[in-house]
């Protein structure tokens, strides 16, 4: 029983630390805000977490986990070529309305000198490693345009990221849909991959 209580605690714990690291970031981040917010002590955090910086990659290795498994089962699904670069597209905003507070993360890791940058970057370099050598591949064979498939990647990332911003602005003033500003950027983002790599894109045009 006391193990079941340790668990939900643990994982309430993150919750509100994702909420706080993605929204005001890491150095406007409490321990005691976050410890007063689920009504427990500060010492119960840091019995999980011994410091601030261990709550976050903690906050950060679980984000990755969920995005990591979202990719992962469209890269082992039977899509080729431009297909699976599509889906993932669709899959990723998908992710990006229903966890908002994920890019949110995601942006504030992101940034040169971000405390968690590092940790994000081992979690995820083995996935983008895998992801530009299938593209790179898809080239070989034609199934790909030819072109700097890190840049492409790099690209798409920024363009996800930055949908954190539009949606806590419009959420700030007051506007909780943001539907319309993803479904926008999932279009653009769609384009500018099929110019990039669909062979047969242009060709049509």
């Amino acid at each position: 029983m006391e193990k079941i209580e340790k668990i939900g605690t643990k994982e309430r714990i993150l919750d509100a630390a994702l909420s706080s690291f993605s929204t005001s970031g890491f150095d406007a981040t409490s321990l005691d805000a976050i410890a007063e917010s689920l009504d427990i002590r500060k010492q119960t955090i840091l019995y999980h977490f011994a410091t601030k910086k261990g709550l976050l990659n903690a906050v950060v290795e679980r984000a990755a986990e969920n995005l990591i498994t979202s990719i992962e089962e469209v890269l082992n699904g039977e899509l080729k070529g431009w297909e699976r670069i599509e889906a993932l597209a669709r899959m990723i905003f998908r992710l990006a309305l229903r966890e908002p507070l994920l890019l949110g993360l995601l942006r504030e890791v992101s940034r040169p000198g971000s405390v968690g940058s590092e940790r994000l970057k081992t979690l995820m370099t083995p996935l983008m490693d895998r992801a530009i050598f299938w593209m790179q591949s898809e080239m070989e064979i034609g199934r790909m345009r030819r072109t700097d498939p890190r840049l492409v990647l790099l690209s798409a990332y920024s363009t996800v990221v930055g949908l954190a911003t539009e949606i806590e602005v419009l959420r700030t003033a007051g506007i909780e849909q943001a539907l319309r500003p993803i479904t926008v950027r999932r279009r653009e983002l769609i384009r500018f991959l099929r110019v990039s790599l669909d062979p047969e894109y242009l060709q049509t045009k």
